[in-house]
């Protein structure tokens, strides 16, 4: 059997759900009313089971998104809202707290969340025999990592593809709870990555001033599809559950083209699209026409270029060209004829920081802005609000799905009789009583009764090849073939959602060891059904999660493989050639109050923020 392969895409909300299977999406995946690690994307179950229904008709699939670390007093809410989810047909359940898997729970499927900090062979490995059905990789992880995975673990693989980056290793960011108490394991981080910082070396010399030297380009590894399928990922995520529509169109759509030529060209032994349908667009969808901070491969092909997208972290849209000059009112831009009235564009000021400007009019390749602000000649110009696209792509009718049918109609002793078969073999079938007449003429009306069939209008179908079997010239009035059309549609549609076929999984509970026996704070071990998973699993010490216990002033806040030192052209491993004067450590970012110290782990090349009273040993490069 063929290996399916699917995009899953982000729903914010029901529009936004049905707008991403409408677009080709395989899978959706959505808050429930809480306990999603997005607050403020959360939906009731009237709205997911909507959603579910409308997804199973094209054999797509829902998936609940329930990633918070969870504390004793939420854990009834949580399995009581689990089953409400399980009785409404969703499909799997997205975790990270492991006290979960310690409840008594319906026969769901569970994912791991990327949450749960997915990047060693062994833990993945564990989850697999503990139950889980599924692995959402950490994004760190390069193809090597992913294949030795796969081979060690063989269990199903979801992996990013594009979407905005945690700068953190995912589920391991306190920045924001060591901050203001607001966690980002409990759904409300607050983007601290996303500040303006000032980097002090050693000396208290400052290097850079007020540039946001934790926010990163987005990702886009579209390009490595093929490669990531052969080592072994079967769902390509979308990351934004709190992006509007047109990104979540643009996206899933560019995603659904790019899969399909390789699915239906040199992948077409092995694998299949994960769902049923045809999609058809009235734009062409390009990643850098909605948000996008620019775009980077992370560490899929290994470290080798610089990924901070330090000037802002705003969406910088798509490159037009190099301002030419300011005269009169307006400015002159190459290729300032793809420009539109309404647009939005950004560009990087003498001060380092991203500036923009509202389009008023744009005509014979001038623009002239809302406010004429001073640009430096040669200055490249970006459009981050596109104007013209956004508003088509944001029509509902811009991406339609439709399922193939066939239909015969055919002469019954008493009438007729219009059978509907669908791409997956569904079978919908009409009688109609009526008597039969010749026509008036004595001729045919087969091609009129085909142009009334072939009318499938706002209904999920079209009718691809239409026979029509008589064994006379019959007369039906057009009425009675429009009646029949409606029906047999409408009854497919039941059929289909009867023969969805949910996969089910009840959870055994199993005793195999867990890989360490000793769980420090990054664990976030928040409750007692928790520690007892993991103590049943043969650990022995667990810390408390960040959130119950972190020490105000010395804690380490992030743990992440990005690293400053890499972009400031510092690396004594990877830039060794290049590196001239070493930079003095500690180095400090610095944001107004805030203050943190970095310490780099050169060996797993690994970069840590600590508060500002943390004491740790500098590491010596011994890389020489």
């Amino acid at each position: 059997m063929k290996k399916k392969i699917e995009i899953l895409a982000p729903a914010r909300d029901l529009i936004g759900g049905i707008a991403a299977i409408n677009s080709g999406a395989d899978a959706v995946y959505i808050g429930a009313p809480q306990f999603g690690a997005r607050s403020n994307a959360n939906n009731s179950i009237e709205d997911v089971a909507e959603l579910v229904k409308y997804a199973h008709l094209f054999n797509a699939q829902v998936f609940v998104v329930i990633n918070t670390i969870l504390y004793d007093n939420e854990l009834e809410t949580c399995r009581a809202m689990i089953w409400e989810l399980y009785d409404i047909g969703v499909d799997a359940l997205i975790i990270q707290d492991m006290a979960i898997m310690e409840m008594d729970l319906p026969p769901i499927v569970l994912h791991a969340s990327t949450q749960a900090n997915n990047r060693d062979a062994d833990k993945i490995k564990f989850l697999k025999d503990a139950g889980i059905k599924r692995v959402v990789l950490a994004r760190e992880l390069n193809l090597h990592q992913i294949k030795t995975i796969y081979d060690h673990a063989d269990v199903e693989l979801e992996f990013f593809v594009t979407g905005a980056l945690c700068v953190s290793f995912s589920g391991n960011c306190y920045m924001s709870v060591a901050n203001g108490e607001r966690s980002a394991n409990r759904g409300s981080c607050a983007q601290n990555c996303r500040l303006p910082y000032n980097l002090i070396d050693g000396n208290g010399d400052t290097l850079i001033r007020n540039s946001h030297l934790l926010s990163i380009k987005d990702l886009d590894i579209s390009d490595q599809i093929p490669n990531l399928i052969e080592a072994g990922i079967v769902s390509f995520k979308i990351e934004g559950r709190l992006k509007d529509v047109a990104y979540v169109k643009n996206n899933v759509s560019y995603l659904r083209q790019k899969l399909d030529s390789y699915l239906e060209g040199p992948g077409s032994e092995k694998y299949t699209k994960a769902s049923s349908g045809k999609c058809t667009y009235t734009f062409d969808s390009a990643l850098n026409r909605t948000f996008n901070r620019g775009y980077t491969d992370y560490f899929v092909n290994e470290r080798h270029s610089s990924i901070g997208s330090w000037e802002s972290p705003k969406s910088k849209g798509q490159y037009i060209g190099k301002l030419i000059r300011t005269v009169g009112g307006a400015y002159e831009i190459e290729n300032g004829e793809l420009l539109n009235n309404g647009d939005g564009l950004c560009f990087i000021n003498e001060n380092n920081e991203a500036d923009g400007i509202y389009v008023n009019k744009a005509e014979n390749g001038k623009v002239y802005p809302n406010v004429l602000k001073e640009v430096k000649d040669g200055t490249f110009i970006y459009r981050n609000n596109d104007a013209a696209f956004i508003k088509i792509v944001e029509r509902e009718d811009s991406a339609v799905r439709k399922l193939s049918t066939t239909l015969l109609l055919t002469e019954t002793e008493t009438g007729f009789q219009l059978i509907a078969t669908d791409e997956d073999g569904n079978v919908s079938t009409v009688n109609l009583e009526h008597p039969k007449e010749q026509t008036k003429t004595g001729e045919s009306i087969e091609e009129n009764i085909k142009t009334q069939l072939a009318k499938t209008g706002f209904t999920p179908y079209t009718a691809d090849k239409i026979t029509i079997m008589f064994s006379q010239n019959w007369f039906l009035p057009i009425s009675k073939i429009n009646e029949m059309r409606r029906t047999v549609y409408d009854q497919l549609t039941e059929i289909r959602l009867a023969n969805y076929v949910r996969e089910e999984h009840q959870l055994v509970k199993t005793s195999h060891p867990y890989p360490e026996t000793k769980l420090d704070f990054m664990y976030n071990v928040s409750n007692k059904t928790a520690r007892k998973f993991y103590e049943r699993h043969g650990v022995t010490e667990i810390e408390k999660a960040f959130e119950l216990q972190w020490d105000p002033g010395k804690s380490r806040v992030m743990t992440t493989k990005y690293c400053i030192k890499y972009e400031l052209k510092k690396c004594p491993i990877h830039q060794k050639d290049i590196v001239g004067v070493k930079v003095k450590e500690p180095l400090v970012l610095k944001q107004g109050e805030l203050e943190y110290k970095l310490k780099f782990n050169c060996k797993p090349c690994e970069m840590e923020i600590w508060e500002k009273d943390a004491e740790f040993e500098i590491e010596e490069d011994h890389f020489h």
